[in-house]
This record gives C-alpha cells, structure tokens and sequence, in this order.
C-alpha cells in the first residue's frame, strides 16, 4: 500500500481523543495509543525493506538516493557494526507528534513521495558516517548522541546529512548592505542566491542613507531603506526554495536612523501597499544610548548615516553611538534630527503589541561580552547569532574590490534531560562539536564570497540547548524560581567549559586558530578572569542534588584551560547559540528550547490534516502543576532565566516574550491600580529589565488575545532547530 492510498486510520482520531477530559483527567494512554496505531497503519506498510545493509546501500546509491562517497570511507563490516550497535539501543518515539513529525518532515522517501526508505536508525546512522568523515571513532559516538537524543543537529542537517540531493547544511545567512548602488544590488543578488540554499537571511541596512538625503549633492535624492525592504521581500518570496517553502529574511536597522519610524511603520496593518511589508521581518539594534536617553525622558538625535561614514570614514554600524553621540550630536558635519526617545519607544512597543515585531538587539551589550576582537552589528533571522563582521567594497561590475566578512549560522542543540544522564557530559559535547565542525569546514558559500570568507576564518558553531522547562517539570521545580535559575546557569557554564576544552583540542589536534585569535580575549587570557576570581558550580542542595555525579569545573580546572588556550588557541571563533527549536523538539520529545511551555496539551493546526495533540513530555499527576503555561508568567521569570544561561553564552538566544492581552490581577506590580489591559508601558517595562539583565536580543512578542488568537506567533523554520 502506498502513502497516497491510506484509509480508514485511526491514529489521528485516537491522538485527537487526547483533548476530551476523562473523569477530569488527560487521558495520555491515547497518544500512546495513536502511536501504535501510527506506527501499524502508516509505517510498516509502507516502508521499502532489504535483505541485508548491503542491499539497502546498493539500491540507494543505484537510485541516486543517497551520496555514495560516504560509503567509500567505511568498510561494510564497520557500517554493519554501527547498525547493530544502533538496534541495541532500543530506541522507541515516545508519542505520536514524535513520530509523526520525523516521518512527515525528516524521513527519507522515494520520488515519488509514496513509500519511506528509512526510520529513525537510518537517519542516525546517515549523519553519524557524514559527519565523522571517515572516523570510526567518532561516527560511533556521534551515533550514541543522536540515537540518545542527547543531541539534535539542526534541522538542515538532520535532513540533508548523506542525501544526493540534497539543500545546504547551514541554518541561516548573515550579510550587510553598505551605502552605495553597487552594494545594494549585491545584496539583493545575494538574499536571492541564499533564499535558494534553503537558509533565512538577515540583512542589515543600517549604513543606508536616509530617505531625502543627497546623492551627488542632489537634495532628496535619496529613497531610503523603506524600497530596499519592498525589493527584499519581493526577492524572498521569489525565490522559495523550488516552491517548497516561503523564502525568508529580516531586515535590521540603527534606533538612530532617521528612517527608523518608516521602518517600523511599513510593518503596520494599515500601511500604504507601497510601503507596507508583509513576510518581511524586521530587527532594531539598540545602543546602550537609547535607553540612558529613555531613562532622562530626553530628545533623542537620528544621525545620517552617509554624513557619518563621511566624517568618520567607516560605516554607520561600525560607530560606536553611546560613546561618540554627544560628539555626533555638537557636530556640524552631522546631518542630524531630533525626536523624543519616550516616543520612539513607545512606537517600538506599539508594532510589537500588533505584530510582534521588531526583534531587539542590545548591540552595545553583545559588543561589551564579546571577546572576539572586532564589531557585532546584527543578528539573524532569529536573533540568536551574535559574531563580528566586516564591510565589503563592491565595484562598479558588482565585484568585490574588499572582500569583507559575512556569516552562516551552523547550530545543533543539547537536550538538557538527556544530556543530565549522559555517561559523561564532556565527551558528548566533544562529540556535538566535532559533528558540528565538519559542518563548518565543507560549508562552501561561493556564490556569496563574503559569507564563505567569513566561515572560512571563522570556523563558527552554535551549540545551544532545549528542554529546560521539561527537565524542570520532572524534577518538580517551578519555571522561574531560584533553583530553576541556579541549574541553568550552571548547565551553560558546563557548556561554556567543555566547547572551549574541544574546541581547543581540535587547535592542538590541527596547529591552527580561528583568524584574529591573537587579538582575543581568549588569547590575553581576560575572557576567564570571571571563572578563576569564583566557584560557578552549584550552591544549594537542590541543584547540588541535581548535578550528583557531573564534574564540576573548579578554580583550578579553569585555570589549566585557560593556559592551554592561550597557549594553544581555539579551532572555533564562536562556539554556543541558543536557537528556537521547531519541529525537531518534538521528535526529541522536547519542550522547546529555555522556553515555558505555552499549553500542558498543545494543539497544532497541520496542513492537509488538522489539529494534532502533544501532551507536554513527562506530563502526569506528578508534574501538572509545574507546567505553568508562558501566557500566565511574569516574564521577568524567563529573563532571568535566560540572564543565568546568557553570562555563559559567547553568542546569543532566542528568547520570546509570551503575554495576554489582557494582564491577570497580580501578575505585574505596577499594573495595580491601572487598567488590567497590556500595554506599551508593559512592554518597556520588560525590555528595559532585559537590559539590565545583560540580554543581547529579545525574540518575538507573543499576545495571546481575549479572544483566543495569538499576535506575533514565530511561523518561521528556517532558523529553528
């Protein structure tokens, strides 16, 4: 029987049942039921078998399914070893979402699209050979993290590992427009050639001149960011990776350019068609200026940035604005216009309250913990990569005269459950970061220089993590309180401590360093003065209990890496990210990323199909009560949260803020006494915590609303892990 002629299954009605009550009780027996079901009705039926490993690979590489070098770097005998070490771990989906969604979005099909050629074995196995590269070793150990479900590689690469056909293994792009013709065209060259890969591209327009101001000494000339956006967006929906899905980007723009209130304005609803963005997102970075001008209620200045770059012969996002504003603002030179800084923050609160944009990042807090000599001045299409760039020169036949440095975000993720049972913590990062690695080193972005000079210098990974509330739930701790907070802050420490041990020992292991190592604060030894000058392992007995069994890093462990490094260098010039995680959490049987869950039983709406039901992982009478739902959290909660995982965090973090359209009594301190709808000044109130939290970027602003939809709810793939 072939995919297209299933009838009469019962597995979606069974896991459906999950929503109807049984004596005041989630009956969760029916998605193990619809698992079953799925699994007997869908799966077996329809997934082509062999007689032996030999068979499987002969076909598949006869049928050009699969890239049969991969095959020529192993014997038979090893990859016959590697399947049966993979049986023996008795790997089973744990619900339905599970299996539903690897089958539906990750398993290997025919042409035809009617009959499965691999399960999850099959997938592990696959990524295992591709990323080890020839390494017995290491295929075996990538294995047991996968099939454990200790690590997750990013969606691109889960799918795309070993196929012939296959996209790109990197997540998303990073680039930047410089304030010239040549550039611009470039850039929009470059969305489409990166919206084909597969990847979401982020792209900063800060440098641009303003709306209005003089080309060639012509007044007015100038058209602003407003239509590079228009073109941008046309460009991703253009090219959609072959129509399987919407191509997608984010714009990024300075709070002090002039155009910021265009900006925000073409995100709006009731904008004008001529301006009005609609798959567009948009991003704000934001100097620690803006909030000093917000705290004194003052004028702010918007700056000119084609005046700026003038005067100080480098593009506007590489001025460093809280500290040469006051010098920007007496300066003649500068074009310049002034608002109030209340008011733009109250735009900014406003669009966010509509449609949950823009993304925020605190650029100047990024730069402040950056330890990689050079400037941040973006982030990407989920707001957690945070790593340096510089500008290119594009000539007048549209080639690059200064090659410059651009981004590819390569990500994987922990499951933090399953990372905290793991036989030994720092050899399973060991092995995430060497998967991670060959990611980064056969990534080959020709048809944008700039991005493949950049990894290749670079060498960057993003590991994060995901599972947090799941992990917390279990162990029968609330999101938010102070135990919660101590894990997580020494959860990323070890994280910290163990990608840095690897990443060093691939340096000694190769004789090399990321480019500009020496100018680092990893090489002059201050990026550690932190983990040598106190203890960061756990302090009460609940976390104490918790880590039982998990080497701690001490004093004396940080100062011997610390040596090492600085002695050796470091392979990778950024190391940790935390992304969203999507679809992939659910086959991990996960909550998704640091997030609180947002329902115990969620519903989502699937195409073709409906409504699919998944129970929050580790539900029961046990653990109801500590799976509060996002909308009914104070959200200082989550940044503090995510505050206690960011100080370990060398890049930076998705982090989404869930609230109501209408506030709970007792949920916010200052809304007593005031009316209980949300607010622009709850907004600000939140963001200006995050800042002081040492929050590099705020994600989405999810509203659940009074009549039960959601604004700002992240459709978004491309980045997600």
């Amino acid at each position: 029987m072939a995919l297209k002629d299933l009838k009469d299954v019962t597995y979606y009605d069974l896991n459906n049942e999950i929503n109807i009550p049984v004596n005041n009780q989630i009956p969760l027996n029916k998605d193990h039921e619809a698992l079953e079901a799925f699994i007997t009705e869908n799966i077996r039926p329809n997934t082509m078998t062999f007689n032996s490993i030999q068979d499987r690979f002969d076909y598949l590489t006869r049928e050009d399914y699969i890239d049969e070098k991969i095959l020529k770097e192993y014997s038979l005998t090893f990859i016959e070893k590697l399947y049966d070490f993979l049986k023996s771990q008795n790997f089973h989906f744990k619900s339905f979402m599970a299996a539903y969604k690897f089958y539906a979005q990750y398993a290997l099909r025919t042409n035809d699209n009617q009959t499965y050629l691999e399960n999850f074995i099959d997938r592990v196995a696959m990524n295992a050979l591709y990323f080890a590269d020839g390494d017995e070793d290491l295929a075996i150990n990538i294995a047991d993290e996968i099939i454990h479900q200790r690590y997750q590689p990013a969606t691109p690469s889960f799918l795309n590992a070993g196929r012939k056909h296959r996209g790109e293994l990197v997540s998303c792009f990073l680039i930047q427009a410089q304030d010239d013709m040549n550039s611009i065209g470039r850039t929009i060259n470059s969305a489409l050639q990166l919206s084909k890969l597969g990847g979401g591209v982020g792209i900063n327009l800060s440098n641009l001149r303003e709306a209005g101001a003089p080309i060639k000494g012509i007044e007015g000339a100038a058209s602003g960011v407003v239509p590079v956006m228009k073109l941008l967006e046309d460009s991703f929906s253009y090219a959609n990776q072959l129509g399987q899905r919407q191509g997608a980007g984010v714009v990024y723009l300075s709070v002090f350019h002039p155009d910021i209130i265009q900006f925000l304005s073409a995100k709006k609803e009731n904008a004008d068609e001529k301006i009005r963005v609609k798959t567009l997102s948009l991003g704000v970075t934001v100097p620690d200026k803006f909030y000093d001008l917000i705290k004194a209620d003052a004028d702010m200045y918007l700056f000119s940035p084609y005046s700026v770059e003038k005067e100080y012969g480098k593009p506007f996002s590489y001025i460093n604005i809280t500290e040469e504003y006051d010098n920007m603002v007496n300066n003649p030179n500068i074009t310049k216009t002034k608002i109030k800084a209340r008011n733009l923050e109250n735009e900014l609160s406003k669009l966010q309250q509509e449609s949950g944009y823009p993304y925020i990042v605190n650029v100047d807090t990024a730069n402040r913990e950056n330890p990689i000599y050079g400037k941040i001045v973006m982030s990407n299409l989920c707001s957690e990569i945070m790593q340096v760039q510089t500008p290119s020169v594009i000539d007048d036949k549209q080639e690059y005269s200064s090659l410059g440095t651009d981004i590819s975000c390569n990500l994987g993720s922990t499951n933090i459950v399953n990372m905290m049972a793991s036989p030994d913590f720092g050899k399973s990062v060991d092995s995430m970061v060497r998967a991670l690695t060959y990611v980064t080193d056969t990534s080959n972005i020709d048809v944008v220089p700039s991005i493949q000079n950049g990894n290749k210098l670079a060498h960057t990974i993003g590991l994060g993590a995901m599972g947090l509330h799941g992990y917390l739930a279990k162990n029968h701790l609330y999101y938010g309180e102070d135990a919660s907070i101590e894990f997580t802050s020494v959860y990323f420490m070890l994280l910290n401590y163990w990608t840095l041990k690897a990443s060093n020992k691939i340096a000694q292991e190769r004789h090399q360093s990321f480019y500009n190592f020496d100018k680092s604060k990893y090489a002059d030894g201050t990026y550690f003065d932190k983990y040598i000058t106190k203890e960061w392992g756990p302090t009460s007995d609940t976390v104490k209990k918790l880590y039982n069994g998990i080497m701690i890093p001490t004093i004396d462990d940080w100062k011997q890496l610390k040596a090492d490094i600085m002695q050796f260098g470091l392979y990778h010039q950024n190391r940790m990210a935390v992304a969203p995680t999507g679809s992939i959490s659910y086959i991990n049987d996960s909550t998704a990323s640091l997030q609180p869950i947002v329902n115990r039983v969620e519903e989502r709406q699937e195409k073709k199909i409906g409504k699919i039901y998944y129970p929050a992982p580790y539900l029961s009478n046990d653990t109801l009560k500590y799976y509060q739902s996002a909308y009914d959290i104070d959200m200082r909660k989550v940044i503090d949260i995510y505050g206690a995982a960011q100080q370990h965090v060398d890049q930076g973090m998705s982090m989404t803020l869930f609230m109501r359209s209408t506030i709970p009594a007792g949920t916010y301190e200052w809304k007593d006494g005031r009316t209980e709808k949300m607010t622009t000044r709850d907004l600000n109130i939140l963001r200006n915590y995050a800042h002081r939290k040492g929050l590099k970027s705020i994600y989405y602003i999810r509203t659940f609303t009074d009549n039960d939809g959601e604004v700002g709810v992240n459709q978004c793939e491309s980045c997600s892990i």
